[in-house]
């Protein structure tokens, strides 16, 4: 195993989440090895994931299938503030398709794209688990947002832009 990608600090983090678990179901510390190299390197890359499933003792592929599934993983890097617009059927009907085209048409930029200054990555989003509150939308994979109107999507938008810019 190499630390070319990940720090000996990240690689005591793994044995800390390891430890949590019994000695033949260490795999299941999976996602918070994961999680621990995209705080570390904003991303999880396909060397990243070679190394956590050498650490765990587990196929690379299943790694990935991890990684692919959950939307909060980045497979590349991302803009200082990702938003991911929930887009399914029932925020689709409440108006989250048009949240995502008007954030789109602000940023310049198609879904899964970042902007040129590097400050935002547009995503979609599956549930989100707050249909009624649509259009719902994830900042940084921590903030929630609900019933983004027009309006408020131009405000936090800018508001980011702002805070972005110091």
């Amino acid at each position: 195993m190499t630390s070319e990608v990940i720090s000996q600090a990240a690689l005591a983090r793994f044995a800390k989440e390891v430890a949590k678990y019994p000695a033949d179901q260490k795999q299941s510390a999976v996602m918070a090895c994961l999680t621990i190299v995209q705080h570390e390197l904003g991303f999880v890359s396909a060397a990243s994931e070679k190394i956590i499933a050498d650490y765990l003792g587990m196929a690379a592929i299943a790694v990935h299938e991890v990684t692919t599934f959950y939307n909060m993983y980045n497979q590349q890097p991302v803009g200082k503030y990702k938003l991911n617009v929930c887009t399914n059927l029932p925020c689709q009907l409440r108006d989250g398709g048009k949240a995502l085209a008007h954030l789109e048409h602000k940023l310049g930029v198609k879904m899964g794209e970042t902007t040129a200054d590097g400050l935002f990555t547009l995503q979609q989003s599956e549930c989100l688990g707050a249909c009624a509150d649509s259009p719902v939308m994830l900042v940084n994979d921590l903030t929630m947002c609900s019933l983004m109107s027009n309006d408020r999507l131009d405000q936090l938008v800018d508001g980011l832009r702002a805070a972005g810019d110091k």
